[in-house]
C-alpha cells in the first residue's frame, strides 16, 4: 500500500473521528438547553410537556395502568432523578411509599426541595382532610384527597403553578413559557365550558366507587358517592362489604358502579351484575384507556363514558 492511499485513510478516519465529536458535542448541548423534567404521573408529564414545549425533556415515572401508591424504587427511576431540574408530582402522600427514597437516592440536590419540586396538591384546595388521624381507618391521606387530576378548575391552577416554575427555572425561554401557557389557558377554559355542558345530566346522580379516585371528578360534576367498595381506603373489597354495598345500592336509585381501568374489575362486575345496574371503568389518567392519548382527549372519554351509562 503506498503513501498517497494511507494518507487518504488516514484522512478519512481523522474526518470520521471529527463528526463523531461534533455530534456528541451537539447531544451535549441540546441536553443542556433542555429542562429535565421527571413527572410523577402521566397528567403532570403531560402538562409539563405542553407548558415547556420543545424546551424541555420530559420523562414518566408511571403508568395510568398502576396503582400509584405502591411503586418500586427501580434502579432506572434512580437514574432518570439523578438528571432531573424539576420533579412534578400530585402530593399529598400519594407517592410517600417510593419518591422520597428516590430522592435520597439520586444525590440530586436541585429536586430535593425548592424550585426543583412541584407538588400538585400544594396549589389547590384538597377535599377529604380527615378530621383525626388513625390507621385503623386505611390508606388515609393526613393532608387530603391527593387526586386533584379530576377537577379541570384545579388542573388550570396546576398549570398556572408549573408554568410559572418553569420561568423561574429558565428565565432565558420565559416569553415562550407564558405563550404556551396562555394557548393552554384558552383551549382548555373552552374544554372546560363544552364538557360542564355535556355533564349536565350528570348532576345529581348516584354511583358507587371502588376507592377515592373519582372525588374530585364527582365533585366537580355535581355528582354523588353513595358508597366505597373498598371496608376501607385501600383495603380490598371483601364479599362481606360487597353484601352491605349491595343492600345501600338496593334501597336507592343508583346510575352506576365505577372503578379505575387499572384495578381489578371484578368487585365492581359483581355488584353490577347482582344490583342489575351498568358497571363502568375510568382511565385514571392519559394512557389509562385506547382513547385518552392527551389531558383533553382523556377528559373527553371520561364523560363520554359517563354519558353512555347514564342512558
Amino acid at each position: 500500500m503506498n503513501d498517497t492511499v494511507m494518507n487518504t485513510i488516514a484522512m478519512k478516519k481523522h474526518g470520521m473521528k471529527k463528526a463523531i465529536i461534533l455530534a456528541a458535542t451537539l447531544l451535549i448541548s441540546q441536553r443542556s438547553l433542555a429542562l429535565e423534567v421527571f413527572a410523577c404521573e402521566q397528567e403532570w408529564g403531560a402538562l409539563a410537556q405542553t407548558l415547556g414545549g420543545d424546551k424541555v425533556s420530559v420523562y414518566v415515572a408511571t403508568t395510568a395502568m398502576q396503582d400509584i401508591h405502591t411503586i418500586d424504587a427501580r434502579p432506572s427511576l434512580i437514574a432518570k432523578l439523578r438528571r432531573a431540574d424539576l420533579v412534578v408530582c400530585s402530593g399529598a402522600d400519594l407517592e410517600v411509599g417510593w419518591l422520597p427514597q428516590l430522592q435520597r437516592q439520586a444525590g440530586n440536590s436541585r429536586v430535593q426541595s425548592g424550585n426543583g419540586v412541584l407538588f400538585a396538591a400544594d396549589t389547590v384546595s384538597l377535599l377529604e382532610k380527615p378530621g383525626a388521624l388513625d390507621r385503623a381507618q386505611g390508606d388515609v391521606h393526613p393532608q387530603g384527597n391527593p387526586h386533584v387530576q379530576f377537577d379541570p378548575h384545579r388542573m388550570l391552577t396546576v398549570a398556572t403553578a408549573l408554568s410559572a416554575r418553569l420561568v423561574a427555572l429558565d428565565g432565558a425561554n420565559a416569553d415562550g413559557y407564558r405563550k404556551n401557557f396562555a394557548s393552554f389557558k384558552d383551549s382548555w377554559e373552552k374544554a372546560i365550558a363544552r364538557w360542564e355542558a355535556a355533564a349536565a345530566p350528570l348532576k345529581g346522580r348516584n354511583v358507587v366507587v371502588q376507592h377515592s379516585t373519582f372525588t374530585y371528578l364527582l365533585n366537580w360534576l355535581g355528582m354523588n358517592a353513595v358508597a366505597m367498595m373498598e371496608p376501607k381506603p385501600g383495603l380490598p373489597p371483601t364479599t362481606a362489604h360487597l353484601q352491605e354495598v349491595l343492600q345501600i345500592i338496593k334501597a336507592q336509585p343508583v346510575m352506576a358502579v365505577m372503578n379505575a381501568t387499572y384495578q381489578d374489575a371484578r368487585p365492581s362486575e359483581w355488584l353490577s351484575e347482582r344490583a342489575g345496574i351498568p358497571m363502568v371503568s375510568l382511565p385514571q389518567s392519559i394512557g389509562g384507556d385506547d382513547k385518552s392519548t392527551d389531558l383533553i382527549a382523556w377528559y373527553d372519554n371520561v364523560i363520554g363514558l359517563l354519558l353512555k351509562v347514564a342512558k
